[in-house]
């Protein structure tokens, strides 16, 4: 079963980068088993490797595709044919997964991890990096 939703995952983000001062792909990951408790920020560092002091925030599934899932006036060709492509992975992520929460950590290079439930009782979900300077 989760196999399944990690293939859809990859399939939906496959080719897609994320727009920042960077560009970068998205990954698919699989943290099997890992739903039975909550997900503390502590643990969310421990599972990404992260030293404990990293700074956590937590934003809106919505606020991280705001400018790739909406054409928007500034966009160029590309971005403009790749919001199908990213209200799709929208899709995708909302269909397959249940309490979605996508954290950013770190500053300046940011990883961004979106995390949902799996029926199965594993998190899984995309993650990728963005860079604010």
């Amino acid at each position: 079963m989760t196999n399944e939703i990690t293939k859809k995952l990859k399939q939906a983000s496959d080719s897609l980068l994320m727009m920042s001062e960077s560009e970068y792909p998205f990954e698919v990951f699989l943290w099997a088993g890992e739903a039975q408790e909550p997900l503390t920020n502590q643990k969310l560092l421990q599972l990404t490797g992260h030293p404990p002091e990293t700074p956590v925030e937590e934003v809106e599934l919505d606020y991280v595709f705001r400018n790739c899932a909406e054409e928007k006036e500034w966009h160029d060709e590309i971005q403009k044919q790749n919001v199908p492509k990213f209200k799709s992975l929208v899709k995708t992520l909302k269909d397959n997964l249940t309490d979605i929460k996508v954290y950013r950590i770190g500053t300046i290079s940011i990883d961004v991890y979106i995390v949902g439930k799996t029926p199965s009782g594993d998190l899984a979900g995309i993650f990728t990096k963005v860079v604010e300077t």
